[in-house]
């Protein structure tokens, strides 16, 4: 039996050694990203105290306490107070004052229940419109006599507050 001989071959040489510099780069680029990215998730979970001086981290609020009278709103770049008294935190049962200026912008605030505090009757969270959306979700409420909102850019913080004069 004949040897087998190989078919024959486009060239003798051989192939090509792979460079592996882009790879590398990729990986690396690849890498770095990776490390910043939980460098930066910890320093925020962390609760970081420097805040980049060209930014504010807080949202434009939009609230409005109603009852009879006008609706008042909160212009854009205010922000709410940074406390457990802050009515975003507020829950059914519990109560809020209007710190603000009779007439005016509204700074409601939790407190304990008592004269001149408003009870809340319902809290529903969620994208909100504003004045007619607030009066519409307090509409289904028996006894309610105020509604509040707060309408952020990000929806997920929105919500409305159903509220009764005490």
């Amino acid at each position: 039996m004949p040897d087998y001989e190989s078919p024959a071959s486009h060239g003798t040489e051989p192939f090509p050694a792979r460079r592996r510099k882009p790879l590398v780069a990729v990986l690396g680029i690849v890498v770095f990203l990776t490390l910043g990215a939980a460098a930066g998730a910890l320093w925020f979970r962390a609760g970081g105290d420097e805040a980049p001086a060209a930014s504010d981290p807080t949202p434009t609020v939009t609230a409005s306490v109603s009852s009879a009278g006008p609706a008042t709103s909160v212009g854009p770049g205010v922000a709410a107070p940074d406390s457990s008294a802050n009515p975003r935190f507020v829950e059914v049962g519990q109560c809020v004052r209007n710190n603000g200026p009779a007439g005016g912008k509204p700074e409601l605030l939790i407190t304990e229940c008592g004269p001149q505090t408003y009870e809340v009757l319902r809290r529903v969270d969620g994208p909100t419109t504003g004045e007619k959306d607030a009066a519409t979700k307090c509409a289904s409420v028996g006894d309610y006599t105020n509604w509040f909102f707060f309408d952020s850019d990000l929806d997920t913080l929105d919500f409305v507050l159903c509220l009764k004069q005490r």
